[in-house]
């Protein structure tokens, strides 16, 4: 699990417990928009390695309620996943940023009467 978007859900997963531990894995799954079956996935995860703590807090009629816990090394995970992320976000940035420079100087060198709207490449231009 260490693709970018394997860090964004473990990140917002531990966000999550931090925040709200007793929430159920179908209110995780909604918030963090992945399946039911990635959400499981992630906490067994992070349970085996440790992060987090799973605890039995209230039985329903027929079954257990679970309330997750952050441990000490689920909060360095956490300090580390959000440094790793930040890292990727900005690369990302970066790349866009070269993007909007390549395109821009493409529309540079075009008659700007080839356009649809030459007003447009005007707003366009005040961008840089």
């Amino acid at each position: 699990m260490n693709t970018a978007l394997d860090i964004e859900i473990r990140l917002k997963l531990l966000k999550l417990l931090k925040d709200e531990p007793k929430l159920t894995q179908r209110e995780m799954k909604e918030k963090m928009g992945v399946s039911l079956g990635k959400t499981n996935y992630c906490l067994s995860v992070l349970a085996e390695k440790g992060m987090i703590k799973v605890e039995t807090f209230k039985k329903h009629k027929s079954r257990a309620t679970y309330m997750y816990r952050i441990t000490p090394s689920g909060f360095k995970e956490l300090a580390s996943l959000t440094l790793d992320f930040l890292k990727y976000k900005l690369l990302e940035y970066d790349k866009v940023k070269q993007e909007i420079k390549f395109l821009s100087e493409q529309i540079d060198k075009m008659d700007p009467g080839l356009y649809d709207d030459p007003e447009m490449v005007v707003d366009l231009k005040k961008l840089d």
